[in-house]
């Protein structure tokens, strides 16, 4: 069965597509839940309209990621934690830690942006990775240093 896609369904395509699928799935899942509609030129035209708009929000929405990706590449971020002689931290560096400071500089980045391999368990500077959207990702250093005792 053919059926024009309303919005962008993960592993099946994007607003606009048409996609054959199995009946059952095209009754039961998308047909009910208006995530797709019959093939028609009236759909089709609706359909294009839809993506039209949908592009120039993607495409704002990219402007809007590109300018923070410039705030946070000219930012960097210093974490202090407890750490021995030889600069090993008692705790670790986590990807909340480093968005939480970011934050704190007035950059709005959520933990899941923040792409650590692992955490981050030594003294020094690290080049960490922030992934804004699908097609901007930026460096951000972070700097993890010891805590000053009091």
């Amino acid at each position: 069965m053919e059926l024009l896609l309303k919005q962008n369904i993960e592993h099946l395509g994007r607003i606009g597509d048409v996609v054959k699928v199995k009946s059952g799935y095209a009754r039961n899942y998308l047909l009910p839940r208006g995530l797709a509609v019959m093939v028609t030129k009236s759909n089709l035209a609706a359909i294009e309209q839809a993506r039209a708009a949908a592009l120039a929000e993607e495409q704002q929405r990219v402007a809007a990621m590109k300018e923070l990706a410039q705030k946070v590449g000219e930012a960097s971020v210093t974490i202090e934690g407890r750490a021995s002689a030889e600069g090993h931290l008692f705790g670790s560096v986590t990807a909340g830690n480093i968005a939480a400071a970011l934050r704190e500089k007035g950059i709005p980045v959520e933990d899941k942006q923040v792409r650590l391999a692992q955490p981050l368990k030594q003294v020094g500077v690290y080049d960490v990775v922030v992934h804004l959207h699908a097609t901007v990702e930026v460096n951000c250093k972070v700097w993890v240093v010891q805590q000053k005792t009091a």
